[in-house]
């Protein structure tokens, strides 16, 4: 029986994240920073003093996930979390000094990646795969709320 296109699409998907992870792994070890922690980062970059539950639903994974990648972080002194003024519950995660220190080179390092995966593609074409990556999300996402 033959393979479909459609029916290879988790597998080239799959392979795809896998290799694009590898190779933002590669720059971002100098940093001591995994691939996923990389999304974390690029929100406290943005804003600084999220809470866990902002992080979730920004990069859209479970709490025990984003507990883990913070529990490490934390370990791996690029975060510190601090409880919320208004809500003792709650804690705001702070980037370190040492987090802050490496930004610029670290966003560097990482859009390296995306270069590398779309390189000798027109641009026409790379705005044709965001398109239809954008779409392929869509189609799949669920509401959460």
């Amino acid at each position: 029986m033959a393979i479909r296109r459609q029916d290879a699409l988790g597998y080239q998907i799959g392979l795809l994240g896998r290799l694009f992870d590898r190779a933002l792994e590669s720059e971002l070890t100098a940093f001591g920073v995994l691939p996923g922690q990389f999304p974390a980062l690029v929100m406290l970059y943005q804003k600084d003093g999220l809470t866990q539950a902002d992080l979730c639903q920004r990069i859209n994974v479970e709490q025990p996930t984003m507990a883990n990648t913070l529990n490490r972080m934390e370990r791996d002194g690029l975060i510190q979390r601090v409880p919320d003024k208004n809500d003792k519950r709650r804690s705001r995660i702070h980037l370190t000094d040492r987090a802050r220190a490496f930004k610029n080179d670290l966003m560097e390092r990482a859009r390296q990646v995306p270069g590398q995966a779309l390189a000798g593609l027109e641009s026409a074409d790379q705005d044709k795969v965001f398109h239809l990556i954008g779409k392929m999300i869509d189609n799949l996402k669920f509401d959460r709320d």
